[in-house]
């Protein structure tokens, strides 16, 4: 996922965006109200991670001015006991679920990937294209029931192609899910990427095909 980190508190956020980058996932941090709806609009991203208090800005607002812009990904409210209150009116603005502080960074990790699925229709998080599934919770894969052996990125590119199985996705797209904002890197990488999945997918009836000058596509292998 590239999510949106919206977090003025250094600890927090610090812990929050290593968790999250640990799991695989593209974290763009912003720490000041102010910077958040030209952030948002600026670049795609799959969640937001939202809290309440914030200088100069408060997230209830945020939360109305972003889908009023048309932001469509889901936010989930990072919110303190005592604005528990509002979650009526945080889910009637648009917010998509909270999580109320303290809290556990698996808590925070498993919520997000909960509302990717429910926006995209999901109710499990068992995906399976041919003989390839894929545990998006646990960030396991197997073919024919045989556990395949992924690193961090290689499985979440993997879950982004399955995501749009039958579908390009371009090269583009790839490159800002899978890798973050202050990385220097080349679309190198992700052929790379690419190379070592085949590899791993062999025993798979599902292949990765290439659309030249615009990026990949899963389907299923006709032999």
């Amino acid at each position: 996922m590239r999510i949106l980190l919206v977090e003025d508190n250094e600890d927090l956020g610090e812990a929050i965006e290593k968790r999250l980058r640990s799991a695989g996932h593209s974290v763009e941090w912003v720490r000041d109200g102010n910077d958040v709806l030209p952030t948002a609009e600026a670049e795609p991203f799959d969640a937001v991670a939202l809290d309440l208090m914030l200088p100069n800005r408060d997230g209830i607002s945020l939360i109305a001015e972003l889908r009023r812009h048309k932001f469509n990904a889901p936010i989930l409210v990072i919110t303190a006991r005592s604005e528990i209150d509002d979650k009526v009116s945080l889910l009637d603005l648009g917010a998509d679920d909270y999580l109320v502080k303290p809290f556990d960074l698996r808590e925070l990790e498993a919520r997000l990937r909960a509302l990717l699925r429910r926006t995209g229709g999901q109710a499990s998080s068992t995906v399976s294209v041919g003989n390839l599934e894929l545990d998006l919770a646990g960030l396991n894969a197997s073919v024919a029931g045989k556990a395949l052996e992924l690193g961090r990125r290689e499985f979440r590119l993997l879950e982004i192609l399955v995501a749009h199985a039958g579908k390009v996705v371009a090269k583009e797209r790839l490159m800002n899910q899978l890798f973050n904002f202050d990385e220097n890197v080349s679309v190198n990488a992700l052929e790379l990427h690419i190379s070592r999945l085949r590899k791993k997918l062999e025993a798979a009836n599902i292949e990765i095909g290439t659309v030249r000058g615009v990026g990949y596509v899963v389907r299923v292998s006709d032999g």
